[in-house]
């Protein structure tokens, strides 16, 4: 099963914290923590392909990145690869984007879960995010 790797730090309102928690538990992989809903990624090893920087970056607020203008919060996670992940997506039924992007920063892929939250897929360059 393809999983996430890593992400800096993510908060999402919902209506139903449980089933968001379950949808992100069986579609991503996440050990979810049934106490608080939540999950603790470790870091990659200093040196791996994945040892790349979290990112935080201002976008406007007419921008459709996010897809859905009501949602104030898209996520990256990183991914081993981008596109089993998304095969693995829509064998569960997830709505994934069809656009995909490739360029020096990597390979992007995106998902939109039960929330309507847009989520992207990101896919480091081999030699990590300075090749």
């Amino acid at each position: 099963m393809e999983r996430v790797l890593r992400f800096g730090g993510v908060f999402l309102r919902s209506e139903d914290p449980q089933r968001l928690a379950q949808w992100y538990r069986e579609n991503l992989g996440l050990d979810i923590e049934e106490s608080w809903c939540g999950a603790v990624l470790p870091g990659a090893p200093a040196g791996s392909p994945l040892d790349v920087p979290g990112i935080w970056s201002a976008f406007p607020a007419d921008t459709d990145y996010f897809g859905d203008r009501r949602k104030q919060v898209m996520v990256n996670f990183v991914v081993e690869d981008r596109d089993r992940m998304l095969e693995q997506l829509r064998a569960n039924g997830c709505i994934v984007d069809e656009k995909v992007e490739q360029n020096e920063f990597g390979r992007f892929g995106w998902v939109t879960d039960p929330d309507g939250n847009r989520l992207e897929l990101w896919q480091p360059p081999e030699g990590g995010a300075d090749a």
